[in-house]
């Protein structure tokens, strides 16, 4: 049965703690690692997250999750998004620096609670989930470490791209609400997000960096999505023609699951895109 351990990391620059837990078989031999990082409004146990881990674990990887330090979960609080304020002072370098922290940690000795010599990180892969699937894009273009790259139903480009008035007016008043249909709430982005794009725009702009990447790339993305259209597939290969792309017939944004997931087995879509994405990064070996 896989093993799961959970740790902390506190970001040096902001001062907030967030968590991770890691996934894996306790075999005694070296195991490639997958990193998976969550989308906007999501967090490492979400739905069927947990699933997901335990299958790639029994695939032979070390599955590592991790919150970002402001996407509103609170280390040792309900597990849901529940400090607003956090969410909305979050901005895309705090989320790519998060993820930084996270692989110089790995390759760290001591630095983790995972037994010495679970971590084979010449085989470290990424998958990012909607927008955490732009930041592993964005990582793999920055860290030559990264050794394969999976996006499901990635965006195409961080660019916050609202209309004039709409910019202006946040800009005016400091906050930008979007509703949380799941919970209910009003979650506030400061315009502090759109200022940091802005001052950071050669770090994180996507379409100019996809043609770096120089790590294998498999993009998957429902025909079904109703959150990211399926034409950022097509803008994401453009800037990188060699990446795989799968589309997966009759998928939306969450290739099934839901939040809370009632089963004990992941939903059939995103079992099929789990197996892909093994398979994608054990033909990288």
């Amino acid at each position: 049965m896989p093993t799961t351990v959970e740790f902390t990391l506190t970001g040096p620059a902001h001062g907030r703690p967030f968590a991770l837990d890691a996934t894996y078989q306790p075999t005694g031999q070296p195991q490639p690692v997958v990193v998976f990082v969550h989308g906007f409004k999501g967090f490492k146990d979400w739905g069927h997250f947990g699933l997901l881990a335990r299958f790639f674990a029994e695939q032979g990887f070390v599955f590592i999750k991790l919150n970002l330090s402001h996407n509103g979960v609170v280390v040792g609080g309900s597990g849901d998004l529940e400090d607003l304020e956090a969410f909305g002072q979050n901005n895309f370098s705090l989320e790519l620096d998060d993820l930084g922290q996270l692989l110089d940690t790995l390759h760290t000795p001591g630095a983790t609670p995972l037994p010495a010599g679970l971590l084979d990180l010449r085989r470290l892969y990424l998958v990012g989930h909607s927008r955490g699937g732009a930041l592993v894009l964005l990582k793999a273009a920055e860290d030559p470490r990264v050794a394969a790259v999976t996006t499901w139903a990635a965006v195409a480009d961080l660019h916050p791209r609202w209309p004039a008035a709409v910019l202006a007016e946040w800009q005016r008043t400091g906050v930008h609400y979007v509703p949380n249909v799941r919970t209910g709430q009003q979650l506030p982005l400061y315009y502090q997000i759109a200022e940091n794009f802005y001052q950071h725009r050669a770090r994180l702009d996507l379409p100019a960096l996809m043609p770096n990447l120089r790590q294998p790339v498999l993009l998957i993305h429902g025909d079904q999505d109703e959150t990211v259209p399926l034409a950022a597939v097509q803008q994401l290969q453009a800037g990188q023609p060699a990446a795989e792309v799968f589309v997966v017939p009759g998928a939306g944004h969450m290739f099934g699951g839901a939040h809370p997931w009632p089963d004990s087995k992941l939903p059939a879509q995103a079992q099929l895109i789990a197996e892909r994405t093994a398979a994608f990064f054990a033909a990288r070996a």
